[in-house]
């Protein structure tokens, strides 16, 4: 009997664990008819454009040398036939074991209605690539985002610095793989170094000023907040239940 397993039933047996799944990249044999900036990106810059890779039926990803990121990505954007004018993101994946990490940019062009992913992969001992904030000014908080959490570097970025984490947060960087589910410090440990932060980490001087004026609310007597008749019958609720007790 064939099996007809629907998508309710693999619902019902609930998530299987990662190592059981497979999912390899499709490979395109001709990107000319895939994708008209694969195959322009290769005609413009031969080796440089290292593979090609679908995923998902119609994600298309280019992988260059993260040293050619600046050349390829200012063409992309600027060639006539290309005019991948929005960046839509910047950000990075880690597969553990040694890995590469992986920088991701997704493009899209508003004037040819078309996507395109492109990738840089960096080794462990060379996280550092050129910022793209001169490209699109787009990528200055992501950028920034992908350094906080995974630990890359962006080269002449105008304000590189750690933009979710405390600026002297000193357990690494939360996305690697190699990061620990709890953190590297013990919970007391953390939670000694939360309590005993400075505020300026967290705001500027004007905020602080601010803060420390009375901004405290009136004081209410009696119950508030509650449509008149309500704060009556919720009393009465209350005090049936301690009665009950």
């Amino acid at each position: 009997m064939a099996d007809d397993k629907s998508s309710f039933d693999s619902v019902a047996e609930g998530p299987r664990p990662s190592s059981e799944v497979t999912v390899s990249p499709v490979k395109v044999d001709s990107p000319a008819r895939a994708h008209p900036s694969v195959t322009a990106l290769t005609d413009q810059f031969g080796e440089a454009i290292l593979r090609h890779e679908v995923v998902a039926t119609d994600q298309h990803i280019v992988f260059i040398p993260p040293d050619r990121n600046l050349e390829i990505l200012s063409w992309l954007r600027d060639d006539l036939d290309q005019q991948y004018d929005l960046l839509r993101d910047v950000t990075a994946v880690d597969y553990g074991g040694g890995r590469p990490l992986q920088v991701v940019y997704q493009l899209f062009s508003l004037f040819h209605k078309q996507a395109l992913r492109v990738k840089c992969e960096l080794p462990l001992d060379a996280l550092e690539i050129e910022s793209v904030c001169g490209l699109w000014m787009a990528a200055n908080w992501l950028e920034r985002e992908v350094y906080d959490l995974f630990g890359i570097t962006f080269k002449n970025h105008p304000d590189l610095r750690r933009i979710l984490m405390p600026p002297d947060y000193a357990e690494g960087h939360p996305l690697r793989k190699d990061f620990p589910l709890r953190g590297r410090f013990s919970r007391a440990e953390q939670t000694r170094r939360a309590l005993s932060q400075d505020l300026k980490h967290y705001y500027f001087d004007d905020e602080i000023e601010l803060g420390g004026e009375s901004q405290a609310l009136p004081p209410m007597d009696g119950p508030q907040a509650l449509p008149s008749g309500e704060n009556e019958a919720e009393a009465e609720v209350e005090t049936g239940v301690e009665a009950s007790e």
